[in-house]
């Protein structure tokens, strides 16, 4: 098997990638008091005689009853279940729910310390993808109680759940032994040089995790899974699960990359409605083309280029060649082919998600100031050509706490453009190295050049005019729109405030039965559908009184899960807020912290068929947790 060898662009740039019994239920409310009973009548007065005896007066009323109390880790009002907490130094990654109602999602960079075992008799030391065994999401029930809040030492080192099993799937550095030739030489989640070839890091942060069942066996596939780091890689484990529920692993690979020049920070991603695999890349774009007029990459003291010779190769990387989303075609195949989409923009993309037109897609951008992208595709099944678009938001007037403030959307067209065009643009940055960088110029794209792009500038502005090296003088192009997506949605009046914009989902058959009429989920009658978003911070952009989004700061690094219309044409009308996390505190110790006991930086978000949603934290609790949450409480 061919071992892969990855671009290493991100060498050059230093970023951090970044439960106690169940709850009691709240007492239920008084019961309503009686009617007062009717009083008597008065006795009529006899002729000449004594007056009647007054009427005896009417007996009150029973006291209502009082109101059931939750049962013990029943939501308790909140509508949140704990369904699993993951060990110390762990975010919750990579959800997935199959159509056959497995449960995947990963033990992401967990506390190296950890040293205790669970069922697996393995310790959580390393990054560790798994499934929850023994149990169908798609068949769950409502009555599940919570996990507990991890006391012991155990609890805090090992994944805890209320229901099924959680099976290790593989971890980092796995090399599949008893596979043979159908397992990994180096280990799950090694990364090599494009050059070289060189082993060159191990990788313990897995994210996305996508399973494609093959086509005769439900119950065989592959299970693709993202290792978010510089570079960045996607394994592919070939698996069968027996009658009991357990899998078996059969061949493990890591993806080849080469041919679009490595990726970049995988994070998040979807698996389109033809069945391949979509990973988003989650390259830093620069923020400083938001400020300035030169974004310069190529600056020695930025790039850190000593670094980059040490680690990858004699060549400077193109940064616009990474950030973006790229599929995985015939993801089945001994020798998958992976083709980025230019044409959805150039941002930090955490996901995106295709509608089932199979045109319209979503894409999160998750940074401070983001944009919420869609993308609409000339052809269905094709995303090499289409149109970009950005949201713009309207808040809801009188409205700022987080809890209950919506905002109406409509959308900014960006531009139109192809794969085949977009990738012509950026080949002309290839060449590009330290040696032409000059104090005070950039050799990029520059936010003069965005400017006179989104205001209709039939040239570009010229050096002195603070234009960019390769564009200064030339012909007006679109290459702003793909390359620089972020800031030419700004320009144009798209809402470019959000604020680690997360995950986003929606559920197939809930958005066909909604739109279409069709009968897509087992009793009941879904009218209107919805995509979900997590937001991990509602702060920075987010509050404030100035722009789009001006809500309160009660939330901040607790986030919340928002909701989105979907109408009859899959377009997005109106976010509302679903379920916040608890209000930001100080604890005795003075530590700003989130309830334990509610959401703490909500990040991947996925809908089950019955309309739940699974939410997982990348929060600043010891212990992060795998949310069940039924917007019907609310």
């Amino acid at each position: 098997m061919k071992r892969i060898a990855y671009s290493l662009i991100a060498a050059a740039v230093t970023v951090a990638l970044t439960a106690c019994d169940g709850d009691d239920g709240k007492q239920g409310p008084q019961g309503v008091q009686g009617e007062q009973g009717v009083q008597g009548e008065q006795g009529n007065s006899g002729t000449n005689g004594t007056n009647g005896t007054n009427g005896t007066n009417g007996t009150n009323g029973t006291n209502g009853v009082d109101g059931v109390a939750g049962k013990d880790g029943q939501n308790g009002g909140s509508g949140l279940i704990r369904i699993a907490t993951v060990p110390a130094g762990a975010e919750v990654t990579g959800l997935f729910l199959s159509e056959q109602g497995d449960l995947f999602f990963n033990v992401q960079h967990p506390s190296d310390a950890n040293t205790l075992v669970d069922g697996n008799q393995r310790p959580y030391d390393g990054g560790t993808v798994g499934v929850l065994t023994g149990v169908n999401f798609n068949e769950l029930p409502r009555n599940i109680v919570s996990s507990p809040v991890p006391v012991t030492e155990l609890e805090r080192q090992t994944v805890v759940t209320a229901i099924g099993e959680y099976q290790i799937l593989g971890q980092t550095g796995d090399v599949y032994a008893d596979l043979g030739e159908k397992g990994l030489a180096d280990g799950l989640g090694v990364h090599y040089g494009i050059t070289s070839g060189d082993k060159i890091l191990e990788n313990d942060n897995p994210d996305f995790n996508g399973f494609i069942p093959s086509a005769d066996d439900e119950n065989t596939g592959y299970l693709f899974t993202n290792w978010e780091a510089y570079p960045g890689g996607m394994s592919r484990l070939k698996m069968s699960k027996s009658d009991t529920g357990k899998w078996k692993i059969e061949e493990a690979m890591m993806l080849d990359f080469d041919a679009v020049k490595g990726t970049a920070a995988n994070c998040f991603g979807s698996v389109s409605p033809w069945g391949t695999p979509l990973t988003s890349e989650e390259w830093i774009v620069r923020s400083d083309v938001d400020t300035t007029q030169h974004a310069s990459w190529n600056d020695p003291a930025f790039v850190k280029i000593e670094r980059m010779k040490e680690l990858v190769a004699p060549e400077f990387p193109n940064p616009y060649r990474y950030g973006y989303i790229a599929e995985v075609q015939n993801p089945l195949s001994d020798t998958p082919d992976v083709v980025k989409h230019f044409t959805i923009g150039r941002y930090e993309h955490e996901n995106s998600v295709v509608m089932p037109d199979e045109r319209t897609v979503y894409s999160s951008q998750d940074d401070t100031g983001g944009v919420l992208f869609k993308f609409i595709a000339d052809q269905p099944k094709d995303l090499s050509s289409g149109t970009l678009y950005g949201a713009k938001l309207t808040q809801d007037k009188g409205l700022n706490d987080p809890a209950v403030t919506g905002f109406d959307v409509t959308w900014v067209e960006i531009a139109s453009g192809t794969n085949a065009e977009i990738e012509a643009w950026i080949a002309e940055y290839d060449e590009i190295s330290t040696a032409d960088f000059v104090q005070g110029q950039t050799s990029y794209l520059s936010v003069a050049d965005v400017k006179a792009w989104a205001t209709g500038k039939a040239t570009y502005p010229t050096l002195a005019e603070g234009g960019g090296l390769v564009t200064a003088g030339k012909p007006m192009d679109n290459r702003a729109a793909f390359l620089e997506s972020r800031q030419a949605a700004k320009q144009l009046g798209a809402t470019a405030e959000w604020r680690k914009l997360e995950g986003i989902s929606i559920n197939y058959d809930r958005v066909v039965e909604a739109v279409t009429g069709q009968d897509r989920v087992p009793g009941e009658v879904v009218e209107q559908a919805y995509m979900y978003i997590g937001v991990a911070d509602i702060d920075d952009t987010m509050i404030g009184d100035e722009g789009d989004i001006r809500l309160s700061a009660r939330v901040l690094d607790c986030g919340g899960v928002y909701r989105a219309h979907i109408d009859n044409n899959y377009n997005l009308t109106r976010i509302e807020p679903v379920v916040m996390g608890g209000t930001f505190r100080s604890s005795m110790t003075g530590a700003e912290e989130c309830d334990v006991n509610q959401l703490s930086q909500p990040d991947n978000v996925i809908v089950m068929q019955d309309g739940r949603i699974i939410i997982g934290e990348d929060g600043i609790q010891e212990n992060n947790t795998l949310w069940l949450y039924d917007p019907n409480a609310k």
